[in-house]
């Protein structure tokens, strides 16, 4: 047994990890999180009524983000970037529908919005509850929608520049 010790040091298998990373998201979960992150100041500045849409300073809070995440995905190659900015979008989400909550009494003060027709004779607190339920569900669709287009324009620039997963 002529074995050297360098020969014999057993190196650790590391063909797994590039494996479970072409499998997994590309990222790890708190820089999806992060990333996501990146679209919550817009939403308090919207809801403290301190931005306002059709400005342009309200036109770069709504493009930055979803550009870094991009640019991350693509700079990272992930392996799928569709799925990955889906999953940034609905995280974002999450982050619009809980600043929406616990801002809401800031941006509607004393004149919340209320249901009308046949429902506006409900209890307030009902109303409230119906509305506030409404307006979650729909800060995670429009999550969810962002997710989906910007995942769209990161498959497409991903596969325009030829980008393949690292290794």
């Amino acid at each position: 047994m002529n074995s050297s010790p360098i020969e014999s040091t057993a190196r650790p298998d590391r063909s797994a990890a590039p494996a479970a990373r072409r499998r997994g998201l590309g990222l790890p979960f708190l820089a999806l999180v992060g990333l996501a992150l990146l679209t919550v100041p817009r939403v308090v500045l919207h809801d403290l009524d301190l931005l306002h849409e059709g400005t342009f300073v309200n036109l770069l809070f709504v493009v930055v983000p979803p550009a870094v995440w991009i640019a991350v995905v693509l700079w990272r190659r992930v392996p799928m970037p569709f799925v990955t900015l889906l999953v940034i979008g609905a995280i974002s989400g999450v982050f619009l529908a809980l600043v929406h909550q616990v801002l809401w009494g800031v941006a509607f003060g004393d004149r919340p919005p209320m249901l009308g027709g046949n429902l506006a004779d409900l209890d307030p607190t009902v109303q409230s509850l119906i509305m506030r339920t409404f307006a979650s569900i729909s800060s995670l669709f429009t999550g969810v929608v962002v997710g989906v287009v910007v995942g769209l324009v990161g498959w497409g620039l991903s596969a325009a520049l030829g980008r393949r997963p690292q290794r």
